[in-house]
């Protein structure tokens, strides 16, 4: 098994879930006592949150580049990001390591189209719905899909929840409303699914309460990093 390197803490709400589903997966799939090789570095998010509403993106993302590098020294065979906002940190990333580095946009753009799907809807952060480098431009270009976000009072709210309450370890029913009406504001103006573009969604929402697919991108890029791994 080759060793996975992880970019953590952003937040590590959903760090602790790839670490689990890495584990159960490596044992499910290799029996008895086995699990996952992993070497992690775990951010302060209050540090990275501040770049991002700062606009030093920069700096946030030279970190994310200096951070993949020490996990490849401490012996990651391939890094992949437990985030999906900082995915635009990826030229920088392949830049510094000579290791293979796992977007998390692929395995979600392979899911979509085994899926039979072409107009998605996309929630997360604000920079998730809007930057080009992130999932946007990745999914559109590489995977040929139509991607759409959320307009007015349904973005705002979309993000607010994101830095006020999920990363916070906070998952609120009332959030857990909202999200379902933007979601079905999504399927109104066509989309065919929606992706969970933020690695803390999976653990507000439930794929059974939304009308269409819904699409994890925390589970589909833990997965394919195990697979990359037993390779």
């Amino acid at each position: 098994m080759k060793t996975i390197g992880m970019l953590g803490g952003m937040s590590w709400e959903s760090t602790a879930v790839y670490y689990q589903l890495l584990n159960r997966a490596a044992q499910a799939r290799l029996g008895g006592v086995a699990s996952a090789k992993l070497v992690i570095y775990s951010f302060d998010f209050a540090e990275i949150a501040a770049m991002q509403q700062t606009g030093h993106w920069d700096e946030a993302n030279r970190r994310m580049a200096d951070a993949a590098q020490g996990l490849e020294r401490a012996g990651a065979d391939l890094v992949i990001m437990c985030c999906n906002t900082m995915h635009c940190a990826t030229q920088e990333i392949e830049a510094a390591i000579r290791v293979p580095f796992l977007h998390i946009a692929d395995p979600l753009g392979a899911a979509i189209k085994a899926a039979g799907l072409t107009r998605i809807g996309l929630v997360g952060s604000r920079h998730t719905m809007e930057q080009d480098g992130i999932l946007l431009g990745r999914l559109r270009r590489s995977h040929g899909l139509d991607v759409i976000v959320p307009e007015g009072d349904d973005f705002a709210e979309a993000n607010r929840v994101i830095y006020d309450e999920l990363v916070r370890g906070q998952f609120l029913d009332p959030s857990r409303d909202r999200y379902r009406k933007i979601i079905a504001g999504l399927v109104a103006r066509g989309a065919q699914g929606v992706i969970l573009g933020c690695t803390e969604l999976p653990i507000l929402l439930r794929k059974e309460e939304a009308a269409v697919p819904l699409f994890d991108t925390t589970t589909l890029h833990a997965a394919a990093a195990l697979d990359a791994a037993l390779a």
